[in-house]
């Protein structure tokens, strides 16, 4: 169930009339928790069993750990929940990429191996909730949470339907507190979840899903395109990838807040940062802070040398490449950005007392960051890494691999969004809407609801991340 299609408007409206109507707070809640699963299950629902696992083994683990004293104990029960939710999204993730990578890799060595792989199907959002519950007992073993004694609230915080999917990932301690009361409806700003919701679906169902035909036909068979197509392509893939995720988020963020419940800021155009540093605290921002605060923390972070610290980057990016699919080009993807950070880390370290270098004009680093962002998103989403070297090619060296060009007027396609991202920049023209009087506000969205509709493709596409 997607958030643009027209059973979800159906399912939300329910699901919003019911919640508000209801009186009872633990009903109210139970309700959101009811539905939550009848979002996910709607996907699959044999894959509620492995929420439903995650949330019990984690609710478990953290109840006892908030009873144990015993470092040794705690340790144990810290390994319980990293055991059962690592395995689970090892193996339906990552089981068949390791099996045919030991493969490859004693083929080359001259020791063929027959190897039998599984036919898996990665259940939606097991990325996003395995994170979610993993800080939650890392927390509480940490001592920087105190558990939750109520299952429900527990259950609620793992598979709020929003959220769930896609992320944003949030953290128990922002999340659990807003349960210990029940929302007020006045407290609501309607208009601001509602013009949210629109720019994420016009993101996602008018700029992403148009665009996309134009990446596929590329990414199909790159060795027939020109250098211009494949400059264009590129940077429509990262169009489209800012649009169907940012996009999410916006809805997913919009909708928990109608229901009076406050999601974390994912994206903040992050095309806009002065360098890689700051476009991934501005980027998919709750699990740049996971990764952050529970991998790259937890190797040591910059607690050593510069070499350790450039370490931890290295690993912590390569592993948040894994995160993100299994597949090499991932890895590939993961490790160009930590080396991006530590040419940045290192640049400041050995120029930073030059005039010159303290001076740079902001837009001359965020050239330099689009550049680099955008030609890994050429690996990220080339279908082998033959065609990534053939994209980069033409990315980078200008180099013609055919005669066919995507059509002209999509540069200017791109100026168009340009200027409209440039437009929402820094929060002023979406807060002068919001604060219309409702009679016009309603009127203008309306009218570009109308609007939208008639611009979205004719099929559905699901959301890039839902694959992760």
């Amino acid at each position: 169930m997607l958030f643009i299609e027209l059973r979800f408007f159906v399912f939300f409206a329910v699901v919003l009339a019911v919640a508000w109507g209801l009186r009872g707070h633990r009903a109210h809640k139970a309700w959101l928790l009811a539905a939550s699963y009848v979002f996910y299950g709607a996907w699959d629902w044999r894959f509620l069993s492995l929420v439903w696992v995650s949330t019990l083994v984690d609710y478990e683990v953290g109840r006892r750990l908030g009873q144990t004293e015993d470092d040794a104990a705690r340790k144990r029960l810290l390994w319980v929940s990293l055991v059962c939710n690592l395995g689970l999204l090892g193996f339906f993730k990552y089981f068949n990429f390791f099996i045919e990578s030991a493969a490859t890799a004693s083929g080359w060595l001259g020791l063929p191996l027959s190897v039998t792989t599984l036919s898996v199907i990665l259940p939606a959002g097991i990325s996003f909730y395995t994170l979610q519950t993993l800080s939650y007992t890392i927390d509480v073993y940490r001592r920087k949470l105190v558990p939750t004694s109520d299952l429900l609230d527990f259950a609620l915080f793992v598979g709020f339907f929003p959220q769930l999917v896609a992320g944003p990932v949030v953290r128990a301690s922002d999340f659990l507190p807003q349960l210990d009361r029940r929302p007020v409806a006045t407290h609501v700003h309607v208009q601001g979840a509602v013009l949210l919701f629109a720019l994420g679906f016009f993101k996602k169902a008018c700029v992403a899903d148009n665009v996309a035909p134009f990446v596929d036909a590329y990414y199909a068979s790159p060795e027939t395109w020109d250098a211009a197509s494949g400059w264009l392509a590129t940077l429509l893939y990262a169009v489209q990838m800012y649009g169907d995720f940012s996009g999410y988020s916006d809805m997913a963020i919009a909708c928990a807040a109608l229901l009076g419940y406050r999601l974390c800021l994912n994206f903040d155009h992050p095309f806009f940062a002065p360098g890689l540093a700051q476009f991934w605290a501005r980027w998919n921002i709750s699990v740049s802070l996971w990764l952050r605060d529970y991998l790259y923390i937890s190797l040591g972070g910059n607690r050593g040398s510069k070499l350790f610290a450039y370490r931890n980057t290295m690993i912590t990016f390569v592993l948040g490449g894994l995160w993100h699919g299994a597949s090499w080009n991932l890895v590939i993807w993961g490790a160009m950005h930590g080396l991006g950070l530590v040419i940045q880390r290192e640049a400041a370290h050995r120029f930073g007392h030059l005039r010159a270098y303290r001076e740079m004009p902001p837009f001359v680093g965020m050239l330099l960051m689009l550049w680099w962002v955008t030609a890994s998103f050429a690996i990220f989403r080339a279908e082998s890494f033959s065609d990534a070297l053939l994209v980069l090619q033409s990315y980078l060296w200008f180099a013609s691999h055919g005669p066919e060009h995507l059509p002209s007027v999509l540069w200017a396609y791109l100026a168009g969004l340009l200027a409209l991202h440039v437009a929402f920049f820094g929060g002023a023209l979406f807060k002068r809407l919001e604060a219309l009087p409702a009679p016009v506000f309603y009127t203008l969205t309306g009218v570009a609801a109308v609007g939208m509709f008639t611009l979205i493709p004719t099929e559905y596409r699901p959301f890039i991340y839902f694959q992760f």
